[in-house]
């Protein structure tokens, strides 16, 4: 073989172990969204309570959607959502919360939040409560993630707030 034509064989295949790296690179698919949870905190129930709220701060770097909660220390968790219709507080269960890419999405008092019903003991200030959040991606795929959300003590700043049924 002529010194040419091993020069040529040479270049064919780093062509095609080129083609192959960047099928394999187009092909990969796309990263899941990084959700970050700051501040995860639950209130505190009294003895004979049977259901409380968690919050916290949700922040994703891809666009992503909250699709379901689930904790070992309640029955069910639903992702909830508080609004005003017509100088009434209501409450409901939604399917799923959006979360904007680069967006803070606060589940606080008074508007989206996770309900934890069905609880079997007091939540008391200083318990840590595992909560395990579902997003799904822009991509359809979907991770867990699993929060330990400390309990506030009833009195604490913002645990009683919003949990009116009426404008006040």
């Amino acid at each position: 073989m002529s010194m040419q034509s091993q020069s040529a064989a040479a270049l064919g295949k780093t062509f095609v172990r080129m083609a192959l790296l960047a099928a394999l690179v187009l092909a990969a698919p796309l990263a899941a969204a990084e959700v970050t949870v700051s501040q995860p905190w639950v209130r505190g129930t009294v003895a004979p309570q049977k259901v409380t709220g968690a919050f916290m701060q949700l922040k994703s770097d891809r666009d992503a959607t909250l699709v379901a909660v689930s904790s070992p220390a309640a029955k069910v968790a639903e992702i909830h959502e508080m609004a005003m219709v017509k100088d009434i507080m209501r409450m409901r269960p939604i399917t799923e919360l959006a979360l904007p890419a680069g967006k803070d999405v606060a589940l606080k008092p008074g508007g989206y939040h996770i309900m934890l019903m069905g609880i079997e003991r007091q939540f008391k200030q200083g318990d840590v409560i595992p909560i395990t959040l579902t997003v799904r991606g822009s991509d359809g795929k979907t991770q867990t993630i699993e929060v330990q959300a400390q309990v506030r003590d009833l009195a604490a700043s913002g645990a009683s707030k919003g949990m009116s049924h009426r404008k006040q």
